[in-house]
């Protein structure tokens, strides 16, 4: 199994997208949308801006875990990272989004 792109609706009734890699684990977490087409939206400005490095901030949390923040030329962040112990597994992650979110298929939960 290839990443993949998991878009799902909350109990809300909200949108959502979060990018999985092959082992199903997921690297990449979108904000809440209200409509369908917004997050379809997301997911082109992360196909868009994920193979250009300096979209990536790198961040550590209050309990001084490491994660990322994918951004748009405007700033604006267009997903999130999981929390991850160490440094390396936020790159990690990072390169994972880098490589495959270009191509990587949405399948609609």
């Amino acid at each position: 199994m290839s990443a993949s792109f998991q878009l799902k609706k909350s109990v809300d009734g909200q949108f959502y997208f979060s990018l999985r890699a092959a082992d199903g684990l997921s690297v990449l977490r979108s904000e809440t949308y209200t409509t369908l087409a917004s997050a379809r939206n997301g997911i082109e400005s992360v196909r868009k801006n994920a193979g250009t490095e300096s979209r990536y901030a790198f961040e550590k949390s209050a309990n001084g875990k490491s994660y990322f923040n994918l951004k748009a030329a405007n700033g604006q962040i267009i997903g999130s990272s999981p929390l991850y112990a160490d440094p390396n597994g936020a790159k990690q992650a990072a390169d994972t989004v880098r490589h495959h979110a270009a191509t990587a298929p949405v399948h609609d939960a």
